[in-house]
């Protein structure tokens, strides 16, 4: 794989000009785009062929989850935009119906475990018996029975979950910092390259590089250390 396309710029930004003004100014440093619901949400989904035609790579984080029908149904819409990856929360019944609609296609589905800005009083607070790690363990252990392709994780559980799920899936981990930027509203986070030494295989990164002076330096930066960590 190309160091590039370990990255992922997430594009949470308000309007498509303002996403095609990032693109323009990262330029050939980024290969692989995040779009999120606030774009999805203001064209975005359209946008998603504009960035395909120009040869990037597009990650739609949609977290779907539903019944199985309407899941299945969705993701097999996902499949004819050209996207690479699309999210689902990691219910078994959720897992299980996205796998049966991208059948035949090349997207790839990706469940989340527990959103990074979740601790262990957060789950507690929403009716869950189960803390961080042993729910996201519990959930990549199903979503490797089912044939997910890559889970969503912390990359504090990237080490733990490779040894669970291992080398066939994916780990894509959120809640990337350099060393000395600020938390924002991310409760586990990690620099790039421990990172990708715990064994996250995707980088997913927005504020530190949208909202950077200069975001093409900080996307360089990122990458630059993450070919460092697999040498």
């Amino acid at each position: 794989m190309d160091t590039r396309d370990r990255l992922i710029v997430a594009l949470d930004l308000p309007t498509v000009a303002a996403a095609e003004a990032m693109v323009a100014r990262l330029g050939s440093s980024v290969s692989f785009y995040k779009i999120g619901y606030q774009l999805a949400f203001a064209g975005g989904l359209p946008f998603t062929a504009a960035l395909i035609a120009a040869g990037k790579q597009v990650f739609l984080d949609l977290k779907l989850h539903d019944i199985p029908n309407t899941v299945s149904k969705g993701v097999e819409s996902v499949a004819q935009t050209g996207a690479t990856f699309v999210t689902v929360h990691a219910y078994p019944q959720t897992m299980k119906a996205a796998m049966e609609g991208k059948h035949g296609s090349k997207l790839r589905v990706l469940a989340v475990t527990a959103l990074t800005s979740y601790d262990d009083a957060d789950l507690f607070n929403a009716g869950y018996k189960l803390g961080v790690s042993a729910l996201v363990l519990q959930r990549a252990g199903q979503a490797r029975n089912l044939g997910i392709d890559g889970l969503v994780c912390s990359a504090e559980e990237a080490a733990k979950l490779r040894t669970t799920v291992g080398p066939g899936l994916s780990l894509v981990t959120p809640g990337i910092r350099l060393a000395g930027s600020a938390r924002d509203d991310q409760k586990r986070i990690m620099t790039p390259g421990k990172a990708i030494a715990a064994g996250a295989d995707y980088l997913v990164v927005g504020r530190p590089i949208i909202e950077a002076d200069d975001p093409k330096a900080v996307a360089d930066a990122i990458i630059a250390e993450v070919a460092a960590a697999k040498k």
